[in-house]
């Protein structure tokens, strides 16, 4: 691997567009990931965007570019190494329960296993959560990986820059992982306060 790579995984949590879109930025944008799909995640791409497998998801994202797939039962593929070379992983979107087993230290996938191995190397993992209302186990499993240095990223999009549609929405919050990713990119809108200097 001659440059590091970033790992992308999806889970079960509705929100497949904020995963089609962050994945169709990364191809467009020519950034190097590994991507991890649950069985989950397969079922939620299917449920909520009509996508019903690889090939379709490369087909609306615009092609594979620089993304290499991996299966999420492979517990020992490259994403499972500390000795791989990799800049950090997002989960997006992050289910409950995939939170669950990463704030516990489990095992049990591919992506658990890169998100612990990302926590004992100290790199950067950024969780989209999704869910609504939030429990107190919840809010603890946050907390515990928030106090460990992971990004806990809800996927909450605001209103101050004026939305039009639903893409606007997805934008927006997907700017905000490419932010935490350091990826440079011109996606969705940015806080000036001009607006609010004009209104005050």
């Amino acid at each position: 691997m001659s440059e590091k790579r970033w790992i992308v995984g999806v889970t079960g949590a509705s929100g497949a567009p904020y995963a089609v879109r962050l994945l169709g930025a990364l191809v467009e944008l020519n950034v190097p990931a590994d991507v991890i799909v649950s069985a989950h995640g397969w079922r939620l791409f299917a449920h909520e965007t009509g996508i019903g497998g690889e090939q379709e998801l490369l087909q609306a994202i615009g092609g594979s570019g620089s993304l290499e797939f991996y299966d999420n039962g492979d517990r020992g593929a490259r994403p499972a190494s500390g000795s791989a070379p990799y800049k950090g992983l997002v989960i997006c979107p992050c289910s409950m329960g995939s939170l669950s087993g990463i704030a516990n230290g489990n095992s049990r996938s591919l992506i658990e296993r890169a998100s612990d191995v990302t926590l004992k190397e100290r790199r950067r993992l950024v969780a989209v959560v999704r869910e609504t209302p939030l429990s107190a186990i919840h809010l603890e499993n946050m907390l515990k990986l928030a106090r460990l240095g992971a990004v806990i990223m809800p996927a909450s999009p605001g209103f101050y820059h004026g939305p039009r549609d639903v893409g606007d929405l997805v934008d927006f919050v997907v700017a905000r992982v490419l932010d935490h990713m350091d990826v440079e990119h011109a996606i969705g809108y940015r806080w000036t306060g001009e607006e609010e200097a004009r209104d005050g």
